[in-house]
């Protein structure tokens, strides 16, 4: 009886409308399966993606807060380094000034030296002609010395040796007889 209705003209059209309708409704069940699978593997990456970003943001705030760090200790260095600088050129000035002041300072002790190398020369040349003036003077003594005991022994000679102060003054201890 079954196979008698499945075959009738009157089923017939029932038949494919029925036949045509499970065929639309595996058709359809196979697209919203594969929709359904679609849509949780998009899920799926979805989230992968999500956490991907979430990774590569909090990196990147990880990178801005070393790149603030960075910028902040590169403006300390920066600092110290101007400091440093301007040190540096302090001590190169002050360097500068005190080469001066030694070239000033060797200048005045050679003029010093050979002022004094001068002095030196001009005291050994007048203790020199001191010394020859004094050898001179004492030659010159000298001899007025001897030029005087040669008048005192020629005047004596021709003094009275019976005065008492004559013989004195050429040294005659005893009187004439």
């Amino acid at each position: 009886m079954i196979q008698s209705l499945i075959f009738s003209t009157s089923m017939k059209p029932a038949v494919i409308i029925i036949s045509l309708s499970v065929a639309v409704l595996i058709v359809l069940t196979a697209q919203v399966i594969r929709q359904e699978l679609k849509l949780r593997n998009l899920k799926f990456r979805a989230a992968e993606n999500t956490a991907g970003i979430k990774q590569r943001e909090d990196g990147i705030a990880e990178l801005k807060t070393k790149v603030q760090t960075l910028k902040e200790t590169m403006t300390s260095v920066n600092n110290k380094l101007d400091g440093l600088k301007k040190k540096k050129e302090t001590m190169e000035k002050s360097t500068k000034e005190s080469d001066t002041s030694l070239q000033t300072c060797k200048s005045e002790k050679a003029d010093a030296e050979k002022k004094k190398a001068d002095i030196t020369e001009a005291i050994t040349k007048i203790k020199a002609d001191h010394e020859q003036a004094k050898k001179k003077a004492g030659e010159d003594v000298q001899g007025l010395k001897q030029r005087i005991l040669d008048r005192d022994k020629a005047v004596c000679a021709f003094v009275d040796t019976t005065n008492e102060e004559a013989r004195k003054v050429c040294g005659i201890t005893e009187a004439p007889k």
